[in-house]
């Protein structure tokens, strides 16, 4: 169901009785859509966990300032405004601990509110480590410096396949370094895992990476 925030934002929660975890699920550079909708219904019913998406531009949309192609206004997000909505969606699930898992975008998100340390648990799929130049922006901070202030970087899983043209060898490496778990897919190109419908998804990788986030979080099975 759509639930507005304190902080103004929309996102889609799907709540489960006797909840044993929340996780913030942080969409993609596309945003909410039915592909996140089903998504978050699979993990909140196999896992027995309150689920909320939320879309990094929702307090861009709100006050009316998304015009134009997302991809060219990812400049524009205030990184301060972006975690502060991630943290009131956890809060509004009600139960604890709670995870934020993201994808793409919403995976270079995930690693920046690692820092908020509101969050036990951090999944980021093919997240980048660093903006990539076109999305840099005045008040958006490089992820792998965030990731410095966050005191036990193993709590953060973060799954990524080996021809990401957003993620270089030398990231990966960085992340490993800094004590970041990875789980790596030989011949994965970015987006290998949350849309079926996309050609670059791998259905066995998909399935296999989502065992490892699930793992991570220390609940369940994978969602099919």
């Amino acid at each position: 169901m759509e639930v507005e925030l304190s902080t103004g934002i929309l996102a889609d929660l799907h709540p489960t009785m006797s909840a044993g975890r929340g996780v913030v699920l942080v969409t993609d550079l596309e945003g909410r859509r039915p592909l996140f909708d089903r998504l978050a219904a699979t993990i909140s019913q196999s896992y027995r966990w309150n689920v909320i998406v939320v879309d990094p531009f929702a307090r861009l949309e709100a006050e009316g300032d998304a015009e134009g192609p997302r991809d060219e206004l990812v400049g524009k997000l205030v990184d301060n405004d972006v975690v502060a909505d991630l943290v009131e969606a956890a809060n509004r699930l009600e139960v604890e601990p709670v995870a934020v898992i993201g994808f793409s975008l919403g995976g270079m998100y995930a690693f920046k509110a690692a820092a908020s340390v509101r969050f036990d648990r951090v999944v980021s799929f093919y997240g980048m480590p660093r903006l990539p130049g076109r999305w840099r922006g005045p008040e958006q901070w490089e992820p792998v410096s965030l990731l410095k202030h966050v005191d036990d970087r193993s709590n953060i899983l973060t799954v990524v396949g080996t021809d990401d043209m957003f993620i270089s060898a030398a990231d990966v490496q960085d992340l490993i370094d800094m004590g970041v778990q990875v789980v790596r897919y030989r011949g994965a190109r970015h987006g290998f895992v949350h849309d079926p419908g996309a050609p670059e998804h791998r259905p066995r990788d998909a399935a296999d990476s989502w065992t490892h986030a699930v793992s991570h979080l220390a609940v369940g099975k994978s969602p099919d």
